[in-house]
C-alpha cells in the first residue's frame, strides 16, 4: 500500500483522514480505523448498509416503519448511518464530494 510522504498539514486524531484523489488504499485503511475507533458499528453500516426500522404488518410481512412510528431506539439506529456519512463527507475534498453528494447512505459512498 502506497502512502504519502511526510505528514500533511491539518491531520488530526479528531478529524477524519482527508482523501485528495491520491493514495486511495492508504486513505481507505485510515478511514476504516477512524470509523471503528469512533463507533465500531459505523464500519459495519458502511459494509452492510444502513439499519432501517421495520415492523411486522397484518400479513406477517416485515415492512419499513413510517416516520410517525419511530421510537427513540429507531432514531439512534438511523443516526449511525448519518454519522458514518458525515465522517466520509468531512474526509473528502471538493472533487471527490462532487462524485458522492447524491448518495443516500454511507455504504453507497
Amino acid at each position: 500500500m502506497s502512502a504519502p510522504l511526510g505528514i500533511n498539514k491539518g491531520q488530526s486524531a479528531t478529524r477524519p483522514p482527508l482523501f485528495n484523489g491520491k493514495y486511495y488504499s492508504w486513505w481507505k485503511a485510515r478511514m476504516e480505523d477512524f470509523l471503528t475507533a469512533e463507533d465500531y458499528e459505523l464500519w459495519t453500516i458502511v459494509n452492510q448498509g444502513p439499519l432501517i426500522p421495520t415492523k411486522q404488518n397484518a400479513q406477517n410481512e416485515i415492512v419499513p416503519k413510517g416516520p410517525s412510528e419511530f421510537v427513540a431506539a429507531d432514531f439512534r439506529m438511523m443516526e449511525k448511518n448519518a454519522k458514518a456519512k458525515k465522517i466520509f463527507i468531512c474526509g473528502l475534498g471538493p472533487d471527490e464530494y462532487n462524485r458522492i453528494y447524491v448518495c443516500s447512505n454511507a455504504k453507497q459512498i
